[in-house]
């Protein structure tokens, strides 16, 4: 397949099994030659990685092949629903870089549900059980042996559907009863055993309010919706393969159903299951995730070590690197364990072309330039991206006083360290080569200023400048940068697969997974940047303004590193 990528230049690519499958269809003249995709979220949590894999596969479709992708949220359960995670999802499809073609909700289809589900009944498809859940559950029997009946299953169809309005009403009691379609409980498949369509929920809707006090499962109102809809593929993760007999039947029901009242189009929907993308070193259990910003373990769904999409939009990684991601790690039928690792490199490979260099100093310690005049400055020139000639420039303030990274300076420093350490040179970037002569100490040890030298014809870009030391450091003038925080993120776990570990996934988390650092020193010119810009603390990492930075108190978040150091750490 030829499409374009992030630079709007053509590439050719192999087919996933999922785009073979559509070619196929397409060929063959299925449904008019018409390609109709979705993405059915449940608006109860923010959408994660996993589900922009589902995402760029659902749009990705439509797109390459001239169809429609709409957007459906699966609301049938308002216990769990509301209009935060409606707008955080819209949010984070638009951010990604995708547009749905139209947007719908299977509330929007409550009323068709309903008479279809009355339809059922009347034809002796569905009946009213007013067992207990543990009842019903004991029931169903287990992939090798056979369930038994419900002793309600051969209700009248008149008691079926006077009980069917009775789940409708305020005065319904949750779990008094439930609408099961009558299927056979005798098939391999358990989800064929008289699966539940209808439960009562007396929480409000976010949409509907209080209109409906039965609402559709999710089996019920899924395949259903599709095929009001016109969708042509519904494209789903591997635990729906059980599901997809079910999908048919319900479906091969509504088409008779709509057949018997003068509607008949002339498609029908094709349920096509991909893996789930799984990542190390995190989970995507919605559950868990709840649960890690409801226990305050996290600071909230966006936190940058989320693995969700608006986390990793705080953290700065790009909306591009997370599609070169999917796209490299492709779908296939088999569940596999990502490497977190590949995600991250993909990060440094799309911001390298993106990022805009500047000088940061995390750990700082105080160079002074001896020979530099006292209250004399220059501006020096500093390329925003090496990678890009045309993000241009911005100057950097020099001046007598410095601040460098701490580790950048060693007293009595071994043969192979090529930074700072008396008698030896080194470039400061962008600048001079200085010679570093001494340094100062406090009562404890510490170094607190380090003493140097500059040769007044090595600055940077001047002709003769172009003499060889072997180390260049970053810096940042002691009076004329601004202190910020900087946050650095790793892991969120400490194990690989938390979600395969027995212990409580809370013990498994990372203790170092958020180090604050207060006191750094930043460039002046990072005032103007914003959070979704972004940077590169030159020598040390890619960054982001937090949405917490304010002018008078800037919040840097590491996104990643310049080099994958977790590997060497846990080998």
């Amino acid at each position: 397949m030829v499409e374009k990528n992030c630079t709007g230049n053509e590439e050719k690519r192999s087919l996933s099994f999922v785009e073979q499958m559509v070619e196929g269809d397409l060929a063959a003249g299925k449904n008019g030659s018409r390609i109709q995709t979705r993405f059915p979220p449940e608006p109860n949590g923010y959408i994660h990685i996993g589900h922009a894999k589902a995402i760029c596969m659902d749009f990705g479709v439509a797109d390459n092949y001239g169809g429609v992708c709409n957007l459906r949220f699966d609301d049938t359960n308002p216990s769990k629903e509301n209009n935060e995670y409606v707008d955080s999802i819209l949010n984070d499809i638009q951010w990604l870089g995708f547009k749905w073609g139209n947007l719908y909700y299977a509330s929007d289809y409550f009323q068709q549900l309903w008479d279809f589900a009355v339809w059922m009944i009347k034809k002796g498809f569905a009946y009213i059980d007013e067992q207990t859940s543990e009842q019903m559950a004991a029931q169903k029997g287990t992939p090798t042996v056979a369930g038994t009946e419900s002793p309600y299953r051969n209700r009248p169809v008149e008691e079926n559907l006077e009980l069917f309005n009775k789940m409708n009403t305020p005065e319904a009691v949750e779990g008094s009863m439930v609408l099961r379609a009558k299927l056979d409980m005798t098939n391999p498949n358990m989800h064929f055993r008289d699966p539940v369509i209808y439960r009562i929920i007396h929480t409000p809707h976010h949409r509907t309010g209080t209109k409906w006090h039965a609402y559709p499962m999710y089996d019920f109102a899924h395949g259903q919706s599709d095929y009001f809809e016109g969708v042509t593929h519904s494209i789903c993760t591997l635990e729906f393969v059980p599901h997809r007999p079910l999908y048919d039947k319900l479906v091969d029901l509504l088409k008779e159903y709509e057949a018997e009242n003068g509607h008949t189009p002339d498609y029908r929907p094709r349920q096509i299951e991909f893996n789930r993308l799984n990542l190390t070193y995190t989970v995507m259990s919605k559950r868990k995730l709840h649960t890690l910003v409801d226990e305050s373990l996290v600071n909230g769904w966006d936190d940058p070590r989320m693995p969700t999409v608006c986390g990793m939009r705080r953290r700065g990684y790009s909306a591009q690197s997370i599609r070169n991601f999917i796209r490299s790690i492709g779908y296939t039928k088999f569940d596999a364990l990502n490497d977190y690792a590949l995600l991250e490199a993909a990060v440094r490979d799309d911001l390298n072309k993106r990022a805009c260099r500047v000088s940061a100093v995390l750990n700082p310690v105080k160079l002074i330039i001896t020979n530099y005049p006292e209250g004399q400055t220059e501006e020096m020139i500093a390329v925003n991206n090496p990678e890009n000639e045309a993000d241009g420039t911005h100057t950097i303030t020099f001046s007598r006083e410095l601040w460098i990274e701490r580790e950048d300076f060693m007293e009595d420093a071994p043969k192979k360290f090529f930074r700072l350490s008396p008698g030896k040179e080194v470039r400061l970037k962008n600048s001079y080569i200085i010679m570093c002569t001494g340094c100062k100490k406090n009562a404890d040890g510490e170094v607190e200023e380090i003493y140097a030298e500059y040769d007044p014809q090595s600055k940077s870009g001047e002709e003769g400048a172009n003499r060889k030391v072997k180390g260049t450091l970053h810096w940042v003038s002691a009076a004329h940068c601004i202190e910020a925080e900087v946050r650095l993120y790793d892991r969120l776990f400490s194990v690989e697969n938390p979600s395969a570990d027995e212990r409580d996934f809370r013990e498994l988390l990372n203790p170092e997974s958020l180090t604050v650092l207060n006191k750094c020193y930043v460039e002046k010119y990072l005032a103007e940047k914003k959070p979704g810009d972004f940077l590169q603390f030159q020598r040390i990492g890619y960054f982001t303004p937090d949405s917490d930075s304010k002018p008078e108190r800037l919040i840097f978040n590491r996104t990643v590193g310049l080099k994958d150091t977790w590997a060497k750490i846990n080998k």
